[in-house]
């Protein structure tokens, strides 16, 4: 038996990024904001700060299946596709 599971579109003007986690229980929160000071795709998020981050959530911009994310959910074994509205991949710089 094969499952489909559904597809979720990148809304528009937004980063996606995908978290794996080899253990469960960790806050989508702290999870997300490690992977984002690491990250070299937007620089307003690698130096987001913690109260505008926070406020991503607040004002409903971070999303998993396209729905909003709440800060202290776990995130479960595997991987995880979290969008995040209002920021998108910095344009590669040629020269």
């Amino acid at each position: 038996m094969t499952i489909e599971i559904e597809k979720y579109p990148q809304p528009p003007k937004s980063l996606r990024v995908t978290l794996t986690q080899t253990r469960g229980g960790m806050r989508i929160d702290q999870v997300l904001l490690e992977y984002l000071r690491k990250q070299d795709r937007n620089f307003d998020l690698k130096n987001i700060s913690r109260v505008a981050y926070k406020n991503l959530f607040k004002q409903r911009r971070i999303k998993i299946k396209g729905q909003s994310a709440v800060p202290a959910s776990g995130l479960a074994i595997g991987s995880t596709t979290v969008d995040i509205l209002g920021y998108e991949e910095a344009a590669a710089v040629n020269g």
